[in-house]
């Protein structure tokens, strides 16, 4: 396979101030290869791909050769030029576009025409989907899609300079099982045009599923190139964090100490007459397919979209929620499902991230922010919830997903709340910071935090649930017992 290589990156490091974020590692995908790139939050992957698409230069000595032509100093322009493009976590669309608009605004990078001939956008843009064997609308706008077709015009942007390899960054993170097989199969065509792709996710099943070889690295170094019938989950997880890691199926409880209740909340268009009460110490699950009303349910007790009619109360006191400052005053916080656009403001650092939610606390009279207090805020977290690098000042946007979650975390968590809601707690993160995670969310629920868990990974919810709330096109369809449920009983109420 070596002479039918597209791309070959050899010796690459790469040096932040303070941190070697990669070193020597080599990475090589052959034309016409779904390559996986997998390694815990942190390993350096990230680093790698924004090298490879020209964002970060690699240190001296890096041998980076597309398709027989060594590259130096390469620039994004130039990447894209070659034929690497990279659909991002978040897509990187613009919603208020059109889809034609979207698919189409990368053959005009690079060019310096002020007018749009909307004739032949819609050409490149019906071109790049028929590669694809789709239609979709192409006048529609795009905030418009679903999440799955938004990714389908990520895809087919990224033929539009007739992509040798795309990179797919989490491309199943928020899509349902049904969604998953359709981009699998779109994978795979893409594959049999000869197109590679390199297919970076923490999910080892589909990791298994769609890819022939795997590339691992570890602590920013490289740690070897597999191909998949060398390796099984427990030798895959074995190379990628260098230690055993259990996933835990931790024990259910019965609690009967009510301390939280709702009752009939209503929300036109998201769901309708939700009543449930939760214990206090319990983790319970909330699960369902998407679009059933979960999310929305969350955002509405939290004050950020309140519902229509409806009862919440608190340790037995009525509360009348109608906004998030509300809710946190008497004792609810919430982890949004996207970290990226909800959770974090990405150009601050991690210390101002950690303490935005408490800042009253660590401010005097004059309301200006003690950097004494902040500072033991700050070093608190990071020690309990173990966030790398433990760099105060490094800012949200350069850390790994897991640690970005960390900080997420920890920015609610300095609320001290009793009842904490948490959207797909661990979208994203690799198998090693899941585990983290759980038993961090199982520890404070020990120690009386009553906790609600969104989550679309039945594993998850039946690792770590007390009991389970299963919606349906906006309703309760039923309440499971944690103890001996299966997927099968899940997915029998949620279909």
């Amino acid at each position: 396979m070596a002479q039918n290589m597209l791309l070959k990156m050899h010796h690459v490091s790469k040096t932040f101030p303070g941190v070697k974020a990669l070193q020597d590692i080599q990475l090589e995908v052959a034309h016409g290869e779904i390559h996986a790139l997998i390694g815990e939050n942190g390993a350096g992957k990230s680093t790698l791909i924004k090298i490879l698409s020209g964002v970060y230069q690699p240190d001296e000595g890096a041998e980076i050769i597309i398709d027989g032509e060594v590259q130096k100093n390469i620039t994004p322009l130039e990447s894209l030029r070659h034929g690497i493009a990279v659909i991002y976590q978040d897509f990187s669309l613009f919603p208020n576009l059109s889809v034609a608009e979207n698919i189409a605004m990368v053959s005009r990078v690079g060019q310096s025409t002020k007018i749009v001939n909307w004739k032949e956008t819609n050409r490149i843009a019906k071109s790049a989907l028929a590669k694809l064997g789709l239609e979709l609308p192409l006048s529609k706008t795009l905030s418009e899609l679903s999440v799955a077709k938004q990714q389908l015009v990520a895809i087919a942007r990224a033929l539009v300079n007739d992509a040798k390899l795309i990179v797919m960054d989490e491309p199943t993170s928020a899509l349902s099982r049904g969604e998953v097989e359709s981009l699998f199969s779109i994978i795979r065509n893409l594959k049999d045009q000869g197109i590679s792709i390199l297919f970076i996710s923490h999910k080892l099943d589909e990791l298994f599923a769609i890819s022939d070889r795997f590339t691992i690295l570890r602590d920013g170094k490289y740690i070897g190139t597999f191909g998949e019938e060398e390796l099984d989950d427990d030798r895959l997880i074995s190379l990628m964090v260098g230690r055993k890691i259990e996933y835990k199926i931790f024990e259910k409880r019965i609690l009967a100490d009510p301390i939280f209740e709702v009752r009939n909340l209503n929300k036109a268009g998201n769901f309708k007459d939700i009543s449930f009460t939760l214990n206090r110490g319990e983790i319970l699950g909330i699960t369902g397919l998407v679009g059933a009303g979960r999310s929305e349910l969350a955002q509405a007790i939290f004050g950020l979209s309140p519902a229509d009619t409806g009862e919440i109360s608190l340790e037995g006191t009525p509360l009348h929620i109608d906004s998030p400052e509300h809710s946190v005053a008497n004792g609810i916080s919430y982890i949004p499902e996207n970290r990226l656009t909800e959770g974090l403001v990405l150009k601050k650092s991690m210390a101002d991230n950690i303490s935005l939610t408490v800042l009253d606390k660590i401010s005097n009279k004059r309301g200006l922010i003690e950097k004494d207090a902040q500072q033991n805020l700050v070093a608190k977290w990071i020690h309990e919830l173990n966030i790398r690098p433990n760099i105060p000042g490094m800012i949200a946007s350069k850390l790994s997903g897991g640690n970005q979650q960390r900080i997420v975390l920890s920015k609610w968590l300095a609320t001290e709340p009793k009842v904490l809601i948490v959207d797909e707690p661990t979208n994203g993160i690799d198998i090693g910071a899941k585990a983290d995670i759980h038993q961090l969310l199982r520890d404070l629920s020990e120690q009386g935090m009553s906790i609600i868990v969104i989550s679309s990974e039945l594993p998850e919810i039946l690792a770590i649930a007390d009991r389970v709330l299963v919606m349906r096109r906006g309703r309760i369809a039923a309440t499971l017992d944690g103890r001996n449920l299966t997927q099968e009983e899940i997915m029998k109420e949620a279909l």
